[in-house]
């Protein structure tokens, strides 16, 4: 009987700091949920632990491909399986940390048997959304396959579109598949991190100022000059997608770092919504705590609470 920890939260939360903070208490080792630390040459917009932090707390799965490659979700499956269950087997806590709620979802719930993706199809609804409205696509959703429209947000294009396609392609939707769960997991622990909206927006807009300060600007210019395309998946995330379009003239620098951080508070909210479905998860209220060895603290005792006392001692909890 071995364990899995998750910590999640929305971005700027602090879900870092509480797992590096963790990793000084336990033997254990991040593996990140993070759709696109995992690219290579993005580290400011990605928020991505710096390499001295890494070499001193392993992660898992970033700086793994380069931005051209196309990274599913039953490929993050395969690889955190395999990560965990080395982990497990040298009697280390795996701690899987990130906003990803998909990566996330998959690896607790298994992953529904469905057709790859279709990258031509995608773009032909997302210019749908652009010319008709994202309400047209939902709307269409909610006539094909209610469940599944209940389910996603109105709002969450990337998850409406791929329902859609999964539609088109099979003639079955998507709810159908995701009844279809795979997964051997036990012994697993979700413990969710959320601040005060207010709160969480102004770290959010703090963490924008920060990026652009250490050099985001200069970043994505790379990545352009070493000819990855604007439109490919890694550019179009958050940070990304708003500096491309101020180099290229569409934006001011100031109306990208106000879309930037306008976008990444409604992609925090999105997160929140996600994850308020799953009754599993513990949430944490990082205001009544003074600093993340508190709440790290408070995840040791919850740990000790929650899982059988063999599998506890199995990663050395220490005082």
């Amino acid at each position: 009987m071995k364990a899995l920890l998750i910590i999640l939260g929305p971005t700027a939360v602090g879900k870092t700091e509480v797992a590096l903070s963790l990793l000084k208490k336990i033997k254990g080792e991040i593996i990140s949920a993070d759709s696109r630390q995992i690219y290579k040459n993005m580290d400011i917009g990605t928020a991505k632990p710096s390499k001295e932090v890494r070499e001193e707390f392993p992660h898992h799965l970033v700086d793994i491909f380069s931005p051209d490659k196309i990274f599913s979700a039953a490929e993050f499956k395969e690889r955190a399986e395999i990560i965990i269950k080395s982990l497990q087997k040298e009697n280390k806590l795996p701690i899987i940390v990130g906003g990803s709620g998909l990566y996330i979802k998959v690896v607790v719930d298994g992953i529904f048997v469905g057709p790859g993706a279709n990258w031509q199809l995608r773009e032909q609804l997302k210019e749908r959304a652009r010319k008709e409205g994202e309400k047209s696509l939902y709307q269409e959703l909610e006539r094909i396959d209610p469940l599944a429209a209940s389910r996603i947000h109105p709002h969450d294009e990337i998850r409406v579109i791929r329902a859609l396609e999964v539609y088109y392609l099979t003639k079955k939707p998507i709810s159908s598949y995701q009844k279809q769960r795979l997964s051997s997991l036990s012994n697993t622990l979700i413990i969710g991190l959320r601040r005060e909206r207010a709160l969480l927006y102004q770290l959010i807009n703090q963490r924008v100022d920060k990026m652009i300060k250490e050099g985001l600007i200069s970043e994505v210019e790379s990545l352009l000059k070493r000819g990855y395309s604007e439109n490919l998946f890694s550019l179009q995330g958050l940070g990304y997608k708003h500096i491309v379009k101020y180099l290229r003239g569409d934006y001011t620098k100031e109306e990208a770092i106000r879309l930037m951080k306008r976008d990444t508070r409604r992609f925090a909210k999105r997160q929140l919504n996600y994850f308020k479905q799953d009754k599993r998860i513990i949430w944490l209220d990082m205001e009544k705590y003074s600093s993340p060895e508190d709440v790290s603290k408070e995840i040791i005792k919850i740990l000790s609470e929650k899982l059988p006392q063999n599998v506890v001692q199995s990663f050395s909890l220490t005082s």
